[in-house]
């Protein structure tokens, strides 16, 4: 435990990042699922407005200091990879009836 005043300080400024951050870590978490949940739905209305609201949340938490830019460069990247992979995937039919 911290013996100085600074220490202690230091120590709830500490605290209360690490709260910040893990509330921001899991909101990215879950709206990167949530895409993922709709690219593989196959929805094109869910897919736009989902990527559009994590692209969004993820430019916000690389302004903000949540995450590195290059990660959220990276994240996005990805999630575009993914989006176009499926916008051109062949459409899924039910052949075995």
């Amino acid at each position: 435990m911290p013996h100085t005043p600074s220490a202690w300080k230091r120590l709830r400024k500490t605290e209360k990042r690490r709260k910040q951050n893990r509330t921001a870590a899991k909101k990215i978490k879950l709206q990167r699922r949530a895409s993922d949940v709709a690219i593989k739905a196959g929805d094109a209305a869910k897919t736009a407005t989902e990527y559009t609201a994590t692209q969004a949340m993820l430019d916000r938490s690389a302004a903000k200091g949540y995450i590195h830019p290059n990660k959220a460069a990276r994240l996005k990247s990805r999630l575009v990879k993914r989006l176009r992979a499926a916008a051109a995937a062949p459409a899924k039919t039910d052949a075995k009836k």
